[in-house]
């Protein structure tokens, strides 16, 4: 791959100037990986895209990757903002009360900062920091906070959301870290420009809603109903909301305009789908029934053969559409046999 061996002497550059300031082996680890004789590996960590750029934090692989600019001083300057502590220490019980409330927050109280609780606090931190934000009290100043021991509490978005306790075991690295996953990584994301390749690398096709941004009712309603009928699917499919006017080229893929929008569509990124009708969102089942029918084929084959007879009315004709559904609008950006091969044209997303 003539990208990988562009890259090679700089990443190993970058490797070397890291070590100077990272001397201990046991705190940045630089690794390669030849895909050709370990496809095991590569297979493992779904790696399709040459090169490929990722992070491992205790032995984990983190769900964003390098997609920075291919230079020793970027690539050392990333590596230098991982290293920083993504725990903001509070000095004042007052600071919690000014949090930004537009945030996810997980706050942690702790009777000393030299504790096992603490250590696993700190881990799930350094994995989770991109999705939340984490603060941390110690001592007399978090004492009001620790009248049962030790305490990790979440502070969702919104200035009345009411707290939730985590009430697992602090030294529990798995339990604590699912607990706070789920509520640092909301059930329904926001697609960006910026994050829409991360997306799709995971695998999962999108059930979208697109709206315009100004428009939180017709959010709110969807993020009610994927909790309500879709939670069973989570792991199968990723809910997504949309700007309508900056993705205005998958709304064409459908035959939308953003004066549509609300708009719900299924991208499996092989073709997409158009949920019939906003207004029937809150009807029980029937947002459900339109990710089961993708999963069973049924939306594919409906597009290409017409209604399923048992859904057709007896006596009236089945009608043979001969058509394909409107193609992905996300294809481009799914995972390929070459990184390369993806063109992120902003205007044309």
């Amino acid at each position: 791959c003539r990208f990988s061996q562009m890259l090679h002497p700089i990443f190993e550059e970058a490797s070397n100037v890291i070590k100077e300031e990272y001397p201990d082996k046991n705190q940045v680890v630089f690794a390669r990986v030849d895909c050709d004789q370990h496809s095991d590996i590569a297979q493992r960590y779904r790696i399709s895209k040459y090169p490929t750029l990722k992070l491992f934090r205790n032995g984990m692989m983190m769900k964003r990757e390098y997609r920075g600019q291919r230079s020793v001083t970027a690539i050392a300057d990333y590596i230098r903002q991982q290293k920083s502590n993504p725990i903001r220490e509070v000095q004042d019980l007052e600071e919690i009360n000014s949090l930004d409330r537009s945030r996810r927050n997980i706050v942690g109280y702790f009777e000393q900062k030299d504790s096992d609780n603490y250590r696993t606090f700190e881990r799930v931190a350094n994995i989770l920091h991109d999705d939340c934000v984490f603060l941390s009290a110690f001592g007399a100043i978090s004492k009001a906070e620790r009248f049962s021991g030790d305490n990790v509490i979440y502070k969702p978005p919104g200035e009345n959301a009411p707290d939730m306790v985590y009430l697992g075991s602090l030294t529990n690295f798995d339990l604590i870290y699912a607990w706070t996953q789920d509520k640092c990584v909301p059930l329904v994301r926001e697609i960006t420009f910026e994050n829409g390749e991360e997306l799709t690398e995971e695998g999962l096709p999108f059930l979208i809603l697109f709206h315009m941004k100004d428009d939180l009712e017709s959010l709110e309603k969807f993020q009610q109903e994927v909790a309500r009928q879709l939670i069973s699917e989570k792991g199968t499919i990723n809910f997504l909301h949309a700007d309508c006017d900056k993705f205005r080229h998958p709304l064409l893929h459908i035959q939308k305009t953003p004066a549509d929008c609300p708009v719900i569509a299924i991208d499996s990124f092989r073709h997409m789908y158009v949920f019939p009708d906003f207004s029937d969102l809150s009807v029980p089942g029937k947002l459900k029934q339109f990710v089961l029918d993708l999963h069973s084929g049924k939306l594919h084959r409906e597009f290409h053969h017409g209604p399923d007879p048992t859904d057709v009315a007896p006596g009236q004709p089945i009608q043979d559409l001969a058509s394909s559904p409107p193609e992905s609008s996300f294809q481009k950006l799914a995972p390929s046999e070459h990184r390369y091969t993806l063109l992120r044209e902003k205007d044309e997303l």
